[in-house]
């Protein structure tokens, strides 16, 4: 018989006298699972989007869908997979003509070979696309549902879990990873950008913005809250103002505040010391000095010019 055991012999870890191990480098090592979600959306459906500091892939299994990841647009058909790499804010629409099924699976995967993944579109071929219905099968089995609810990413085992689905579950997504990896200069991404993704997610973000400002005007906003709170960099905020308005994002919102306070005026509900307090200045002077930089007039002004205007209209 061999004799069973393992030691050290010229620098080599061997099993026995004869044999010697063979390390098998891992590629791809994926850690976490955080999230797994068959989506079955509305035509009209839309994710006004969100970043994160790990790994996810949206794979289109029914219809068409429009990603922007970061300041890019893209536009994805049936059977395209795209790989959002951490700390991209991203957002998603369907097409307002089919309503599209969509499989989003977010994971952790530090290892270096995610890199050419960033932002990356494939066309799944078959035996990947059995991959992916591998992924749901096992993820089904491991875990409760629901999986088509956006918020609700938390994954709660199931009592009857199969023995080893866990370990599927990662083998089949790093199998994925796999396949993809040795073609991946198959597909430029430029052969699904999209300026109307990219459009469309600009006037999403203006519009959240506004509405972001306009639900804290009397509030001293300032540009990194509200960056943060939109998950989006000052950069691209105060570019894309300057942009739609020709003004500063901050200018904008000075501009709100002033527009409100004449509303307050003409309506003679407050005065100016409880205006100023109203919108959140820390005194009547910022207040009248602000207002006056605005319209070239101070509140007192204002007031007389609207009141001037009222009894001529008599």
């Amino acid at each position: 018989m061999r004799r069973v055991g393992t030691y050290q012999k010229e620098g080599k870890r061997t099993y026995g006298e004869r044999f010697a191990v063979t390390p098998l480098p891992v590629a791809f090592d994926v850690k976490h699972l955080i999230s797994l979600h068959y989506f079955e959306f509305a035509k009209d459906f839309i994710f006004e989007g969100e970043k994160h500091d790990f790994w996810e892939f949206l794979y289109v299994d029914k219809g068409d869908i429009e990603v922007v990841a970061c300041t890019t647009g893209y536009n994805l058909k049936q059977g395209d997979i795209i790989f959002l790499k951490p700390n991209d804010f991203h957002s998603v629409w369907a097409n307002r003509k089919i309503a599209p099924n969509v499989i989003v699976i977010s994971f952790v995967c530090e290892s270096k070979a995610m890199d050419p993944f960033q932002n990356k579109i494939f066309c799944l071929q078959d035996h990947e696309r059995n991959i992916v219905a591998n992924l749901i099968k096992y993820g089904f089995a491991t875990y409760l549902p629901p999986f088509d609810l956006p918020d609700v990413h938390d994954l709660v085992k199931r009592d009857d879990v199969p023995f080893g689905s866990e370990q599927l579950i990662k083998i089949h997504l790093e199998l994925l990873l796999l396949s993809l990896a040795t073609r991946s200069n198959e597909l430029p991404r430029t052969n699904r950008l999209s300026s109307t993704a990219k459009e469309r997610s600009e006037d999403d973000l203006f519009n959240r913005t506004v509405k972001y400002m306009q639900d804290h005007v009397q509030t001293n906003l300032c540009l990194p809250e509200i960056s943060n709170h939109l998950h989006i960099s000052q950069t691209r905020l105060v570019t894309l103002f300057k942009g739609k308005t020709g003004s500063s994002l901050m200018r904008y919102f000075k501009n709100m505040k002033v527009e409100l306070a004449k509303i307050m005026i003409r309506e003679k509900t407050d005065n100016f010391t409880e205006i100023a307090d109203i919108l959140g200045y820390s005194s009547i002077h910022t207040f009248s000095r602000h207002f006056k930089m605005v319209t070239d007039m101070t509140p007192s002004e204002y007031a007389k010019s609207v009141k001037a205007r009222v009894f001529s209209s008599k």
